[in-house]
């Protein structure tokens, strides 16, 4: 069964979502908040934790198929 995402549009989303966590960590420390600014670098830190897992994965997936001729 086909996934409803593909891995490289799922790492695409997690990219977007990573770059605008860390716009938003900018923002809250240059305004002061640094426990809000703390959390978004988190939440960067598991985005792209989350792009390089879909990159990983759809690699794997494809050199899968090339070995068994798919």
């Amino acid at each position: 069964m086909a996934p409803s995402f593909p891995p490289r549009r799922l790492s695409a989303f997690a990219l977007v979502v990573c770059g605008l966590a860390v716009v938003a960590a900018l923002v809250a420390f240059v305004k002061g908040a640094w426990p809000v600014g703390v959390v978004w670098i988190l939440m960067a830190g598991l985005s792209s934790n989350m792009a390089w897992y879909y990159v990983r994965r759809d690699r794997l997936e494809r050199a899968s198929a090339q070995v068994n001729g798919e």
